[in-house]
């Protein structure tokens, strides 16, 4: 479907980001992924803030503990159905609406597997992945108990991922929000239910979270099954279409790759933090906390780009990509270095509002005003790996950071803990290396041609047939 026709019917209820104002669109488009990924940060937020109130540091630490080890496990799967929203915005772009459906299909089929694999994998191995963490022994029965019963949801989880990445590959960014919305206020009503009127155990938070999970999977499932538009889920047509899980695996596989390499850096760092005591360990959890919701203005806009570069490449709008780019990168660095310094003043206020506990707030104070100052650095490795998968290059962003943020932070602590071994320079890792992965970013975004990334490929495709 070319840019300047008028769009079918089965177009409505989308996004076409090929034309229009470029800032206008990306900021409406970001502005829903924001409150989105509010919303979503409430779900953990609101057990570790009630569970920490109602059960005690022990309890609140093992929640707060949660965050690497949820990541390591959910984010391969994840990661790989993002590969399925390069797919869809580039052929909605393109306008081809059968190849749009079969990816959604497939997106579908590829996420209900993926879904049974993380739920018994999470289940079986949670004390096992807890140990290897060096969690410490008076949260881990809080810690075990925690996890599985977080991970008998993790098809819900799954599978809302693989919807709300349906809905935004297609421009619509409103919707994931209201459902959002909506299991949020269900978790934090269920959530003070359980633990704070009835009294069970810090297991009952995450029952809570799956349920409300579900709930959202439900009613994303309700609208996406609507009959009439281009995305209309049909359950008889969910299956593998191995032309289109090709693709999404060849985005999206990358992308997994990368977020779980990321997690298992991550989960080195947090076993290393464990060492030092529960206090140390509690404290990195909330900061975590703090530092998820801080950084949303950032993951939005970066969403925003790959979505909106996706389409614009696959609609042949290289200039408009490019321009895209340019807003994206740009404003994804100042909002993470306004959130730095904000988070930089108040962090004692932000760490305390948690856990009151002196040794908590001193240690979460200390990581805080050690890396919010270089927020910036890290918004501008994000915003380009956003540019990179959203022109169909998510081996870029995979190799930088298997390289910088895996290899080199891992080294880094390793020598820290043998030469030094002091918790202030654990935190060091992170601005050391968002600081060389944005230089090689920065280079390869002035250097390389990604912007024609998608007609390499087809040039490669059609020689070979050739």
């Amino acid at each position: 479907m070319n840019a300047q026709q008028p769009k079918p019917k089965s177009y409505r209820n989308t996004r076409d980001m090929t034309t229009g104002n470029i800032s206008s669109q990306m900021i409406a488009f970001a502005l829903p992924i924001f409150l989105s990924q509010v919303f979503q940060q409430l779900y953990n937020t609101a057990d570790a803030f009630i569970v920490g109130k109602f059960l005690g540091t022990e309890a609140l630490g093992a929640v707060t503990s949660s965050g690497t080890l949820i990541f390591l496990l959910t984010s391969f799967f994840i990661g790989t159905t993002m590969g399925a929203g390069i797919v869809i915005s580039r052929y909605f772009g393109e306008g081809n609406a059968d190849k749009v459906s079969r990816a959604i299909h497939t997106n579908i089929a590829f996420g209900l597997a993926c879904g049974v694999v993380l739920t018994v994998v999470g289940v079986i191995f949670t004390p096992t992945f807890l140990r290897w963490m060096n969690t410490d022994e008076v949260i881990l029965p809080f810690a075990v108990e925690y996890f599985r019963y977080y991970f008998l949801g993790g098809l819900a989880l799954v599978m809302y991922n693989i919807c709300r990445s349906i809905m935004n590959a297609l421009g619509d960014s409103k919707r994931p929000l209201y459902y959002l919305i909506f299991s949020s206020v269900l978790n934090i009503v269920l959530d003070v239910l359980f633990v704070g009127v009835i009294g069970w155990g810090v297991w009952s938070a995450a029952l809570a979270t799956v349920i409300s999970q579900m709930a959202s999977v439900v009613l994303c499932l309700i609208y996406l099954c609507k009959k009439g538009n281009i995305f209309t889920v049909e359950f008889k047509k969910i299956r593998f279409h191995l032309d289109m899980l090709g693709e999404i695996i060849k985005y999206g596989l990358p992308s997994g790759v990368q977020n779980s390499v990321i997690a298992l850096a991550n989960v080195v760092v947090q076993s290393q933090i464990n060492s030092f005591g529960y206090f140390a360990t509690t404290a990195y959890g909330v900061h975590a906390k703090v530092e998820g919701f801080g950084f949303l203005p950032i993951t939005s806009f970066n969403m925003a780009t790959t979505t909106f570069i996706s389409q614009n490449l696959g609609a042949k709008q290289y200039g408009r990509a490019k321009k895209g780019a340019k807003f994206g990168i740009l404003a994804a660095v100042i909002a993470a270095e306004v959130v730095g310094i904000l988070t930089y003043i108040f962090a004692p206020h932000l760490i305390g509002f948690f856990d009151k506990t002196p040794e908590v707030i001193a240690l979460g104070v200390q990581q805080s005003r050690t890396v919010t100052l270089f927020y910036c650095l890290l918004a501008l490795s994000h915003a380009i790996a956003a540019v990179c998968r959203g022109a169909g290059k998510a081996f870029v962003p995979m190799f930088v950071m298997l390289s910088v943020w895996c290899g080199i932070r891992v080294a880094y602590i390793a020598l820290v803990m043998h030469f030094i071994g002091q918790i202030e320079f654990i935190y060091w890792a992170y601005p050391i290396t968002w600081a060389i992965s944005s230089v090689i970013y920065l280079l390869y975004y002035f250097c390389s041609d990604w912007v024609h990334g998608f007609e390499h490929k087809s040039l490669r495709a059609i020689k070979k047939v050739a």
